[in-house]
């Protein structure tokens, strides 16, 4: 799933691309997707982009009024798990695809045409999760409305971070990777933070010393900080390689830690896994497998 990193390398990368470039067309194929009714698609034609931004781990596109209409609309896309952008302008020589009609339940959830350029919102696999919506104000989209606060934001400090973690009895993995509580962050980056700070991803929330806490909130900036300037200036087709480029931890189960050589180990989910150094984080314990522990019961 694409998070904070990627997407503001994305949306940098859009911004630049297609600032001030008015839309032609707009084709939505699954009107599951699009999650909201009024104001409709059609509307945003005719419109100039204005700018392009994240918010947690949505994307938010401004377009700027209209002639009928003084008032900006907002084309907002969230990726989910399996979402993905593809982006094509018209010197771009490998793009061999017609920007034909649309078909429902296809890999392209929606195509946006701009005079010099389109892109694709695409989501792979059958479970379809990716989410659109058209609104004139990004409060709007409940998601957004419930975000906690941004991690890079200059108001998240470690008193903030302090009261996010000591509210409840919680792992700090879930924690980290609950939106209402920190916006941006996932299953990828939360594995990377965890590992930088020396935590298990089960360690309770409430019960992190006032060192703890401080090396978690430099590690939050750091590994993010150095996600973002690897993903700044890249184009959106090389964002997902440059995310698995600079991963220390996750998805490298089975290879060497790089920081004490230990084998990187995984706890499994029916959706999804994390990773972890058992030396670095859990003072060598072995955290049980979901997997394992639900066929032995």
């Amino acid at each position: 799933m694409p998070e904070l990193p990627e997407l503001v390398g994305l949306s940098h990368f859009l911004d630049a691309e297609l600032h001030d470039s008015v839309l032609e067309s707009v084709q939505i194929a699954s009107f599951t997707a699009l999650k909201t009714a009024s104001p409709t698609e059609r509307e945003l034609l005719g419109r100039a982009l204005q700018s392009v931004s994240r918010q947690g781990k949505f994307v938010d596109l401004r377009f700027g009024p209209s002639a009928t209409d003084d008032v900006d609309l907002h084309f907002i896309f969230h990726l989910a798990k399996a979402g993905w952008l593809r982006f094509s302008n018209s010197s771009d020589s490998t793009d061999t695809t017609k920007p034909t009609a649309l078909k429902p339940g296809g890999y392209i959830t929606a195509r946006l045409g701009f005079e010099n350029a389109r892109f694709d919102l695409t989501e792979a696999g059958t479970r379809k999760s990716l989410a659109i919506y058209v609104v004139r104000d990004p409060l709007d989209v409940p998601g957004i409305a419930s975000l906690g606060p941004d991690p890079l934001s200059p108001d998240f400090t470690v008193d903030t971070l302090r009261q996010i973690l000591s509210a409840k009895r919680a792992q700090i993995k879930g924690v980290l990777r609950d939106q209402r509580q920190i916006a941006g962050i996932g299953n990828a980056y939360s594995d990377e933070i965890l590992h930088l700070a020396k935590l298990s991803p089960f360690a309770p929330s409430n019960s992190l010393t006032e060192a703890q806490l401080e090396l978690l909130f430099t590690s939050i900036h750091t590994i993010l900080s150095e996600a973002i300037s690897s993903a700044t200036g890249k184009p959106a087709a090389e964002l997902k390689d440059a995310k698995r480029s600079g991963m220390r931890v996750h998805a490298r189960t089975g290879q060497p830690c790089p920081v004490c050589g230990d084998t990187i180990r995984e706890v499994a989910y029916a959706d999804r896994s994390l990773q972890y150094c058992p030396s670095c984080q859990t003072g060598g314990k072995l955290l049980a497998d979901r997997r394992m522990s639900r066929l032995l019961k």
